[in-house]
């Protein structure tokens, strides 16, 4: 009979009578703790519950530490019977509350009776070492029952980590003395300055991650709407009932059954994140971001669907969780105050110094509630479903924040809004008061949609909620985006973005139709992810929701027009040549008249500036500047005239007809009082074949990244390059190395004179975020763009050296570069190419266009590569906002199904 292997007890034992215990020991634990977090694992991959994963690694943590303590205390350091001698060791904090992230530290207290002893302490270290050499992170804090219980008297993260207390090995009596006597302390305490701790210590989290929920790199840990948030109800919760296991009987006298279900399925939903997120990384990495999207979405058994792919299907599960998580919190926030256990501060009424604490509003059933806006109850909309529409009317009109109540009751009254009530001329006509006319727009609206009304109300609307593009240009979801673009629209017209925007701020005040223009930044990004295209299945839903809504016909078509046109703006002024007179006579006729030129201006500023932080800069609102200057002069009857291209640059060029080259350097003048962070450097010389190809590749030999190139030749054969440069850091090229700027000016002049050896780009940084996205090639030949040159616009994925490998194409095939326009959306590069023969006529060969578009797919066809010995998952880079220049039918926007 075979004999049964040694127990792990039996093998710890052997090992602590080596030669060197705590390596013998550590070596033993390894193995066995090892072996249940791949268990754990397993689970994982076998689809069990985020918790229940959660709860074994916490298991196999208490296994290992339970082994750990008895070889300990018995076997190297055998217990005295000596009062002063009793340890015990108790899990606190997360690790208390009994789940775990594979790599999260392991909050532990050695709880002594009185002061410490060296057999105490001898344990203590030899326990800690052996976790350190097992490579776990340990939250350690040792202290006595009467110091445990004075610190949590005052100190609220220490009463937070006791709250959870869970003895795991040692002198049981010693472990419930302390936390029997800690409960009674809670229970007699006032859980005011406790909840009123734990919300104050919420609100700097979300202050230090993000304040929006909705960005998406979101943190699942600490960012708002992630797992700490739902912690914190479940803290509060135990305050009040602290011998209540996780709060229960709060919890289930504080939510409702469905809450209870909506927070179950959080909880599980985030910790599965969470726990992959940990495994991928090998490391505790709380926040998901672009290179662990995809892989945590195959784990997790995402699939794509029609346009939508694997990630952004499940980024969008991620933020209706986190957006659950918020009304979870309302919700709970509604009961406490109830119960007087928590004091409302709303903002208003940390602005005004004294409200009565209930008036009645001039709505029968509203009333403002210690300085927030309430209702009698859910039967006030039942009465009337307009009222849901009117509730947030009346928020924006008095400058209110809505009561939780009042939030459950609109939450709880959703199924009231019927394709009845969406046609219904009040509540629309509710509805526009609050988008066009509304004090402050962005808050209100944004409260409409984390009730979920927004939504359903605007079925069109609805279909965006969360979704998110995965791209690095975008910081926002989409509804969070477009939220905040209508914010800025409100801001330019109380003349708060006067320094930043002093062009728009001027002419919002000459928009006649305000209405207009807020129902197209509402609607403006609603066909994103459809199947005919964002602009057109944009303008067909435009027209279905303008309809609903009972919007005059003549206003439709402004609103449509504005959709479907949003990104015009912003692509010819960055993608076409603004001193061709061709880009600004197709520019106006596609406009058509002043007052669309107007409102398309405002709406593009607010459409940039809402991206993310610093995607507006100054050089954006120059280029949108010139070319509504230009278009405005033309709808006055003045005459669009090509500018001599080389005149503001005169002694340059007379220079270069000396020397063959001349080149300076500038940094580039700030904008409309914002700085740009470039070098400008412009370079004048003979034109000849592949000119612009060196030179792009002398200042990526030379670590520059080109942001912006214009590209300027006369008639006399002399050409003007200004090209506007960043080092790696993305700062300003030669500001912080002058030396590095002097080298490049005297390069450049080398090469523009066809004088030395060019080197060659570096190679590309591993970059993990980069390797995460997978940018398809696209290539564009528009014949019509411009009366003298063909124009060619390519989209790839950006790297350094890219501009110097596209030029070199151009010039391998026999083509002269023109005009050059450099801009880039995160991770994707997007350049327009002005070229002409060697003969100077425009590329008619269909043979040689596509011809040319293989050689540059071929060079735009790379991915960015990842860290040395790191593999990334990648997905398909969303490339909804760029190259529709091309694409911009001028076909009539069809009417589409209708809608209910």
């Amino acid at each position: 009979m075979t004999p049964a292997p040694p127990s792990l007890d039996d093998r710890l034992d052997e090992a602590a009578a080596a030669q060197d215990p705590r390596a013998a020991v550590s070596f033993v634990l390894r193995e066995a703790y090892d072996a249940a977090r791949t268990r754990a694992e397993r689970k994982l991959d076998a689809g069990s519950k985020g918790r229940e994963v959660a709860r074994l690694y916490a298991a196999a943590a208490d296994d290992m530490l339970k082994a750990l303590w008895r070889v300990a205390t018995e076997t190297l350091f055998p217990v005295s019977p000596v009062e002063s001698e009793r340890l015990s060791l108790v899990a606190v904090g997360g690790y208390g509350r009994g789940v775990l992230a594979p790599f999260s530290d392991l909050d532990l207290l050695f709880l002594r009776p009185a002061k410490a002893t060296p057999r105490g302490e001898s344990v203590i270290e030899f326990v800690l070492y052996v976790l350190w050499d097992l490579g776990v992170k340990v939250g350690p804090s040792v202290r006595s029952v009467e110091e445990c219980l004075s610190l949590s008297r005052t100190d609220m993260t220490v009463r937070t980590t006791l709250l959870e207390a869970r003895p795991l090995a040692g002198d049981q009596r010693l472990a419930e003395l302390m936390i029997g006597r800690f409960r009674e302390m809670v229970s007699r305490s006032d859980p005011r300055p406790f909840i009123a701790a734990k919300l104050e210590e919420r609100a700097v989290r979300h202050e230090k991650a993000g304040s929006t929920r909705y960005k998406v790199e979101p943190n699942v840990k600490d960012g708002k709407g992630g797992l700490r948030d739902l912690n914190t109800l479940y803290w509060i919760a135990r305050s009040l009932a602290p011998e209540s296991r996780l709060g229960a009987t709060v919890m289930d006298e504080l939510f409702t059954p469905r809450e209870r279900r909506t927070s179950d399925e959080a909880f599980d939903f985030l910790w599965r994140v969470r726990i992959h997120l940990h495994l991928i990384a090998g490391r505790a990495e709380e926040k998901l971001t672009f290179d662990m999207q995809p892989e945590v979405a195959r784990r997790m058994g995402w699939r794509g669907r029609g346009d939508e792919p694997a990630v952004e299907r499940f980024m969008r599960r991620y933020f209706l969780v986190a957006r659950d998580v918020g009304a979870l919190t309302r919700a709970m926030s509604a009961k406490l105050e109830a119960r007087h256990q928590k004091t409302a501060l709303g903002l208003s009424r940390l602005i005004t110094p004294f409200r009565p604490a209930r008036r009645k509003l001039e709505v029968e059933g509203f009333w403002i509630d210690q300085g927030r806006l309430s209702v009698e109850g859910a039967e006030v909309f039942a009465a009337d479903p307009t009222k849901l529409l009117k509730l947030f009317v009346c928020a924006d009109r008095h400058d209110l924040d809505l009561h939780p109540d009042a939030f459950s009751a609109v939450t709880r009254s959703l199924s009231l809004v019927t394709p009845r009530l969406r046609r219904d001329p009040e509540a629309s006509k509710a509805f526009l008061s609050i988008l066009a006319h509304g004090q402050r727009p962005y808050r209100v609206l944004t409260l409409m949609n984390e009730t979920g009304l927004l939504g359903r109300f605007l079925p069109e609307w609805g279909r965006i909620v969360g979704q998110t593009q995965f791209n690095m240009y975008h910081a926002y979801t989409v509804d969070e985006h477009t939220l905040q673009a209508i914010g800025v629209i409100n801001d330019i017209a109380r003349s708060k973005l006067r320094d930043d925007h002093p062009m728009a701020s001027e002419i919002v005040h000459l928009i006649s139709d305000m209405e207009a223009l807020m129902l197209a930044m509402l609607l403006h990004d609603v066909g994103k992810g459809g199947e005919r295209g964002q602009l057109e299945d944009g303008a067909i839903a435009a027209r279905r929701a303008c309809e609903r809504l009972g919007v005059d016909p003549r206003r439709i078509e402004l609103v449509v027009w504005l959709v479907r046109n949003h990104l015009a703006l912003s692509d010819h002024a960055q993608k076409r040549d603004l001193s061709d007179p061709a880009t600004i006579r197709a520019f106006a006729e596609l406009v058509g008249d002043p007052e669309r030129l107007r409102m398309l201006l405002v709406l593009t500023v607010a459409d940039i500036r809402a991206v993310g932080p610093g995607v507006w800069n100054g050089w954006k609102g120059q280029l949108m500047r010139t070319l509504y200057n230009q278009v405005a002069a033309l709808f006055r009857g003045e005459d669009v005239a090509r500018a001599d291209p080389l005149a503001e640059e005169a002694e340059l060029v007379a220079r270069a007809r000396i020397e063959g080259a001349a080149a300076r350097a500038r940094a580039t003048p700030a904008v409309e009082g914002l700085p740009v962070q470039t070098t400008e450097i412009s370079i004048a010389a003979a034109d000849r074949p592949g000119l612009f190809a060196d030179l792009a590749q002398t200042m990526a030999a030379l670590g520059a990244d080109v942001t912006d190139a214009r590209v300027a030749t006369s008639d006399q054969g002399v050409v003007l390059d200004v090209f506007r440069v960043q080092d790696g850091a993305g700062l300003p090229y030669g500001q912080a190395e002058p030396r590095r700027l002097k080298a490049m000016v005297e390069a450049l002049e080398r090469a523009a004179r066809g004088e030395g050896r060019i080197g060659k780009a570096p190679e590309p940084a591993g970059n993990a975020r980069k390797a995460a996205f997978e940018v398809r090639p696209v290539v564009m030949v528009d014949h019509h763009a411009s009366e003298t040159a063909t124009v060619v616009e390519v989209s790839g994925a950006d790297r350094p050296g890219l501009l110097a490998a596209l030029s070199r194409v151009f010039n391998d095939e026999g083509l002269s570069i023109r005009s050059a326009h450099v801009a880039s959306f995160g991770e994707r590069a997007v350049d327009s190419f002005y070229v002409v023969d060697r003969k100077g006529r425009k590329v008619a060969s269909e043979q040689r266009i596509e011809e040319l578009r293989r050689a540059l797919e071929a060079v735009l066809d790379s991915r960015a590569p990842a860290p040395a010995g790191r593999k990334v998952a990648s997905a398909r880079a969303s490339a909804r906002d760029v190259s529709e220049l091309g694409r911009r039918a001028r076909k009539p926007v069809s009417r589409g199904p209708e809608a209910r």
